[in-house]
């Protein structure tokens, strides 16, 4: 089992993590797209972000504090659904669907962080291939 949940985390981060890239390398770009979205201090919220997806996917993916990890993953998630895939505010159709794709898409993505952030609570010490053990612990 160890081994398989070492893949789904390493599966799960490579998304976080190449997000994380596109946000400290384009930062002006996904900046000014920020901006359109009504979010303040754009470039500083671009690049803050990056850094949080880029902690919170390496700790999943190498098992550090992997339970506080998934959290911080569920701090970007959930504001960035609705701060910036606010589908029933578009008109265009097909804008409208592509934000409500990557709502959803965000959405989900947190509840599955809120279940791993709940596994590796409880799972704690008897997980393994992991670097740390979890930083909090669920009975």
């Amino acid at each position: 089992m160890d081994v398989l949940v070492l893949i789904g985390r390493i599966l799960f981060c490579v998304l976080f993590l190449n997000s994380a890239v596109g946000h400290l390398t384009k930062t002006k770009a996904m900046a000014g797209y920020a901006a359109s979205r009504g979010i303040p201090a754009p470039a500083a919220a671009t690049a803050g972000s990056g850094l949080l997806l880029l902690a919170g996917g390496l700790m999943v993916a190498f098992g550090v504090w992997a339970d506080l990890a998934a959290l911080l993953l569920v701090v970007f998630l959930v504001p960035t659904a609705f701060l910036m895939h606010a589908f029933w505010k578009e008109t265009d159709e097909q804008t409208k669907t592509v934000e409500m794709i990557t709502f959803f898409k965000d959405i989900s993505l947190a509840g599955a962080a809120l279940m791993l952030m709940a596994f590796f609570s409880y799972a704690g010490h008897d997980l393994g291939l992991t670097l740390t053990g979890p930083l909090f612990h669920i009975s």
